[in-house]
């Protein structure tokens, strides 16, 4: 994803990068929460749904994947980003950093399990150079067309007969035709092992996801020509609408990418977009403001190297240090007050590497 310009920049929309420092924020405290879990109790809206359904867990990667959409007219305005070679490049590096990443502890113990191809910074990067290429050569309204499509089209897509012979059903785990590609054409490297395993970044989930890439970039567009907001609280609300419509008949499901979750999640993520743009874009200077931008905006402005810090470091978490004041608060507050300590504690050590960079005026671009 194409990094921020200088943060002290006055033309730049504030609410991209803010919207992009939260989702980054959401990602590093949703797998942190995921870790606590094995100590005791954490709130169930911050883990991910088992597989139907939708938690605050489930925004926060599609939230990241619109805003690489929203980004990618923003960015590719420059001339040396909007290179074709340049954007390939730029994907291959955020593939191998994703599969390094997502294979970081196999690397040092074969014999700890299979490898992963897939993984959270793959799907962004596949994400990235389709959708760049498809704004350099397709009219928005055929982005559009495509983008719908997609979504149209994968319905039926899941309700193919599985490659295994695994019974078809949606509301099941991994019992449909997305799940059973991964399982034959990925073998064992997958995320969730099994007869009925899959990967969720799998093959077929990656398309809906350009979907969603492809809706991202409609909205930029839309922000370099005008600064209404109110199309973005309409659009935002219809998508939100649809999807929780269609989710009746094609249930909201992360782990496939489901085309009610790109519309639900869609839609929530341009609310949000909304509300900040309404906020803080344009608006003076307040204490508010400051406060928030220097929490956020250190996250957004370097997202992928905050994101890649915090796959390098999450064992930290785990240090008696970080889960001394959990041990402390557990016994009067309850195990899911309390795992906030030791997450927000290690949120606050990326945060200082981050906010160091933001200060320094340093984008790590990969």
């Amino acid at each position: 994803m194409p990094a921020s310009t200088d943060p002290a920049k006055p033309q730049r929309l504030v609410s991209l990068d803010l919207l992009r420092g939260l989702a980054v924020i959401g990602m590093i405290v949703v797998n942190s929460m995921a870790g606590q879990q094995g100590r005791g109790q954490v709130y169930p809206t911050l883990l991910h749904s088992h597989w139907d359904g939708l938690t605050a867990a489930d925004l926060v990667f599609p939230a990241f994947l619109f805003m690489v959409g929203v980004s990618i007219p923003l960015s590719l305005r420059r001339k040396e980003d909007a290179d074709r070679w340049h954007i390939l490049w730029r994907t291959l590096r955020l593939i191998f950093l994703g599969f390094i990443l997502s294979n970081i502890f196999w690397f040092s113990q074969f014999s700890s399990g299979d490898w992963r191809l897939f993984g959270v910074l793959q799907r962004i990067g596949i994400v990235y150079g389709v959708c760049a290429i498809m704004f350099l050569t397709l009219s928005p309204r055929t982005r559009l067309i495509v983008a719908g499509a997609i979504l149209v089209l994968y319905w039926p897509l899941t309700l193919i007969p599985t490659l295994d012979g695994v019974p078809t059903d949606l509301w099941l785990r991994g019992r449909n035709f997305v799940g059973s590609l991964d399982r034959v054409l990925l073998l064992s490297h997958v995320y969730v092992p099994g007869p009925e395993g899959y990967d969720p970044e799998g093959i077929l989930g990656t398309l809906p996801a350009i979907a969603q890439g492809l809706i991202g970039i409609s909205v930029g567009e839309y922000l370099i020509r005008k600064r209404d907001l109110k199309p973005l609280w309409i659009g935002g609300a219809a998508m939100l609408v649809a999807g929780i419509a269609w989710s009746f008949l094609f249930p909201v499901i992360k782990d496939i990418w489901s085309s009610t979750f790109v519309l639900v999640t869609c839609g929530i993520s341009l609310l949000v977009l909304a509300g900040l743009s309404w906020l803080f874009d344009g608006k003076p200077m307040t204490a508010f403001r400051r406060i928030v931008e220097v929490i956020v905006l250190p996250f957004g402005v370097n997202a992928i190297a905050a994101y890649t810090l915090h796959e390098v470091t999450w064992a930290l978490l785990g240090w008696d240090l970080l889960q001394l004041p959990y041990r402390g608060l557990r016994p009067p507050l309850g195990s899911e007050i309390a795992a906030f300590a030791p997450v927000l504690l290690y949120l606050a050590l990326i945060w200082l590497a981050m906010f160091y960079l933001w200060r320094k005026r340093w984008l790590i671009r990969i």
